[in-house]
């Protein structure tokens, strides 16, 4: 087990880095969160895929790179620290799902390609004061309503979870958009009564939840990651009686917890990543574990964060809003803090 990245792993991390500074600044995420109805830029979309970043880990038969879950934790890091918008989580993992079952060769080069959206719909709990519609599959069609689905109004295709494992569901959809805390982060309600195509059983969608839960986690990473480094810089400069407030031992305390939490995060992260990629017996506690850990240091963190800036934290003109509504969003999907608790205690043996 290497602990360190490999020559080709920093390139991968420095070359994103770079990339997403130059063509992905917070500037264009204020933009998208004000202007954009659909929370992304096509063009940027576009621009993403034609640099092989949305087949990443995907096969070579579709136009992917065949990469593993190590280097897509790698990507999504610079993108929590990015804070970048749109659905590239979403659709890594619903063409991921897709790509195993064979089941759209040629839909998933399309997704490859930037020229189409596919995301899963796997929600069926009501939020309240709605009633509840349950999935049902059956005759081969798909039946019902699903929940908070990911850029749903954007979407040429959903993988649909159902009792019987997930289904490929091509749109249109009808859909009714929800109101986001973050606004870079598009959910919608589902009414489904579509042609379904099976894509396996449970086993194969438990799989991506775990990848699921890494590529969270490593997002909640780069969030807390570019707050700490924010905070560092802006205690250095900000000053109360005659001496900058970093030098204030209350502040310090508080800065080395912060600290404490993103490293502790990382290992858990690069850790769960390589579970996966080896395909250790413990991948699953791994991820649950690090989905859970993330979610809540990544909340502590960025909310410090404001915190330690005083009245200006809280303004809209500074940025450390946008990584805390990404930071609470994240913690709720992807297995939520609470779910992902009871998946390691259960992976654990409890």
């Amino acid at each position: 087990m290497r602990f360190e990245l490999s020559d080709d792993q920093a390139l991968l991390r420095n070359s994103t880095r770079d990339f997403l500074a130059s063509e992905l600044p917070l500037e264009k995420t204020r933009s998208v969160m004000e202007h954009s109805k659909v929370g992304y830029d096509p063009a940027e979309w576009r621009r993403l895929a034609e640099m092989g970043y949305v087949g990443l880990i995907l096969p070579a038969r579709v136009g992917g790179q065949g990469l593993g879950a190590v280097e897509l934790a790698i990507v999504l890091e610079e993108m929590g620290r990015a804070c970048v918008p749109g659905p590239f989580l979403d659709v890594v993992l619903a063409a991921a799902l897709v790509a195993a079952a064979s089941a759209d060769d040629a839909l998933v080069r399309e997704v490859v390609a930037g020229r189409k959206l596919v995301t899963i719909a796997r929600d069926d709990a009501p939020y309240a004061g709605t009633s509840a519609a349950a999935v049902t599959a059956g005759g081969g069609r798909v039946r019902g309503t699903k929940y908070f689905v990911p850029f749903a109004a954007s979407v040429d295709a959903l993988v649909v979870t159902t009792a019987d494992g997930p289904v490929l569901v091509d749109g249109p959809f009808t859909v009714t958009p929800l109101q986001t805390l973050d606004l870079a982060q598009r959910f919608a309600d589902v009414a489904l009564d579509h042609a379904a195509r099976p894509l396996g059983g449970p086993a194969e969608l438990a799989r991506v939840d775990r990848l699921a839960a890494v590529g969270a986690s490593a997002m909640l990473l780069g969030l807390m990651s570019r707050c700490l480094e924010t905070t560092l810089a802006y205690v250095q400069t900000r000053q109360a009686f005659k001496r900058p407030i970093g030098a204030f031992q209350a502040l310090q305390h508080r800065l080395a917890d912060m600290l404490l939490r993103v490293e502790s995060t990382r290992s858990a992260v690069y850790r769960a990543a390589w579970c996966l990629s080896s395909g250790a017996p413990e991948a699953p506690l791994a991820c649950a574990a690090a989905k859970a850990y993330a979610g809540d240091s990544a909340r502590h963190v960025c909310g410090e964060a404001i915190q330690m800036h005083g009245g200006i934290g809280f303004t809209w003109e500074l940025d450390l809003h946008l990584y805390f509504k990404r930071a609470k969003t994240l913690e709720q999907h992807y297995g939520s803090t609470e779910a992902q608790l009871e998946a390691a205690l259960a992976a654990a043996g409890y």
